[in-house]
């Protein structure tokens, strides 16, 4: 099985790549270009993945101050007929922006982290080194806010390139919904700005497919005033198969009925029970109305819910006083060093004209019940909520970006790290994930069109093109050989070339 996988990706890895260190080395050198090379002191701390199931080495690591090193880093990656792969927070699950496998020139963005705010036109021009948390505490200082998700070590860069659902979602997008223009080096070195006046057909694939294109050194993105309170809200259950099932579909039919606010943004989850047979439900997000009206708000899903959760937190402040509530991680990303973890995961995202049936939301409850209580990894399942009426990411055109899932419901992140959250990963791991997925997709009809989230990628996924890119893939294909005609920006899930 993983072998037939593993001849998906063949194009991608099949090329042999001639690289002459010395002289690369000598060019990074003449440009005043920070490096780590294989044998230097810092590179096996630099080349470690966040995902601790990959080991990859690069050729290279480079660490560039400015869109001009970029491009000098590029021009010299292409001279040695080098791979090429941008890494701006480094979280990819599968460990893209260190190349997926060995012998990739990497462009490490962390250096690149100045932010601006017009005052005119409160547009922030954000390079793509910095992490989300970071982001969210300058913009705060400026009175501004964007929709991003909540683990605070996460890249600007891959989280715009891809998507970029958080809590703030329903009222203002996804994050790469947001972006008015980027500057782009190609894989000819050349810095290009991409909007919609320029370079158009680039500017709409870095909405959906950024890496595949370029590198993105900074992006301009239209921010919001923030508002006036933010509660951030987090309840548990354990709860028995019937329970929980009940409280799965009334989810549903609470998302689906029109009466959520966009100003709330939320997700259940399902974690390890106190027992077989049992689930740890949890309902958690962040509402941005006014915090008096928080109870009325949730109050139609809360009375399908047992009375007596077993933990309860709700923090009512400010928006950057809730950002930092329901963050994973601190918004000041400097205080302390990222984290790694050891895991497989899967995404889903489900349609919200065909929503999930009620003997689909039972069978998964089921599974997590009975197989996951037998599980010895840690895991959890989120249910985000993306869609409900009006629903901003629900609202934008779908070809207006790459973005290929607009009429999502509900994305489903099913995730298992090994007991420790260190090598090595079980194999059973793997199956115990893909079942997840399959006690859902195998009690909805056979045409079921769901997808796939980006953001949330895996290596391990059959028609992965499809299901994270849908009808635009071939777009993305004629793009692809239209910017990259050489296929310098490559890793397993890239775009492939026509």
């Amino acid at each position: 099985m993983r072998l037939g996988l593993g001849l998906l990706f063949l194009p991608w890895f099949a090329p042999t790549w001639a690289q002459n260190t010395t002289e690369l080395r000598k060019h990074l050198i003449a440009q005043n270009i920070t490096a780590l090379f294989q044998n230097d002191t810092g590179y096996s701390a630099a080349s470690t993945a966040y995902n601790l199931r990959y080991t990859v080495a690069p050729i290279v690591i480079t660490y560039p101050i400015n869109v001009q090193q970029i491009s000098s880093v590029v021009k010299a990656g292409a001279e040695q007929n080098l791979r090429i792969v941008a890494r701006s927070g480094g979280h990819s699950y599968i460990a893209n922006g260190l190349g997926g496998t060995d012998g990739a020139l990497v462009v490490d963005l962390s250096q690149m982290k100045n932010i601006t705010v017009d005052p005119l036109t409160k547009n922030a021009v954000i390079e793509t080194g910095n992490r989300l948390g970071d982001v969210a505490l300058a913009l705060n200082e400026a009175g501004r806010g964007l929709p991003h998700g909540r683990c605070t070590y996460v890249g600007i860069g891959g989280h715009s390139g891809f998507g970029g659902w958080g809590f703030a979602s329903r009222m203002w997008g996804m994050t790469l919904d947001n972006v008015r223009s980027a500057t782009v080096v190609l894989a000819n070195g050349s810095i290009v700005t991409a909007s919609e006046d320029s370079n158009a057909e680039l500017f709409w694939g870095i909405r959906g497919s950024s890496a595949s294109f370029g590198v993105v050194s900074s992006l301009e993105f239209q921010t919001f005033a923030v508002p006036s309170s933010g509660t951030a809200f987090e309840y548990l259950w354990d709860m028995d198969i019937p329970t929980a099932t009940s409280a799965f579909i009334a989810f549903q039919s609470w998302a689906l009925n029109g009466s959520i606010p966009l100003t709330f943004g939320g997700e259940i989850g399902f974690l390890k029970g106190s027992s077989y047979g049992r689930v740890q439900f949890a309902f958690l997000g962040g509402y941005f109305g006014p915090a008096e009206s928080f109870n009325d708000t949730v109050a139609p899903f809360f009375s399908s819910l047992p009375s007596n959760p077993i933990f309860t937190n709700v923090t009512q402040g400010s928006w950057i006083e809730a950002l930092a509530a329901f963050g994973v991680g601190n918004l000041n990303t400097s205080t302390q060093p990222d984290t790694n973890d050891t895991f497989y995961a899967k995404s889903l995202m489900a349609p919200m004209d065909v929503p999930l049936t009620n003997a689909s939301m039972k069978a998964m409850v089921t599974y997590l019940a009975q197989v996951g209580f037998n599980s010895s990894d840690f895991w959890h399942v989120e249910v985000e909520l993306y869609g409900g009426k009006g629903s901003a990411v629900n609202q934008v055109p779908l070809n207006d970006t790459a973005f290929a899932h607009r009429n999502t419901l509900f994305t489903f992140q099913p995730y298992a790290s090994s007991p420790n959250l260190l090598p090595p990963y079980p194999d059973t791991g793997f199956s115990f994930v893909d079942g997840m997925v399959s006690s859902m997709t195998s009690n909805m009809p056979g045409d079921w069109d769901w997808g796939a989230y980006p953001n949330y990628i895996e290596d391990r996924l059959p028609d992965w093109q499809r299901r994270y890119y849908g009808g635009h893939y071939d777009r993305l294909k004629l793009l692809k050989s239209s910017v990259d005609p050489s296929n310098r920006f490559q890793f397993p899930t890239s775009i492939q070339e026509p």
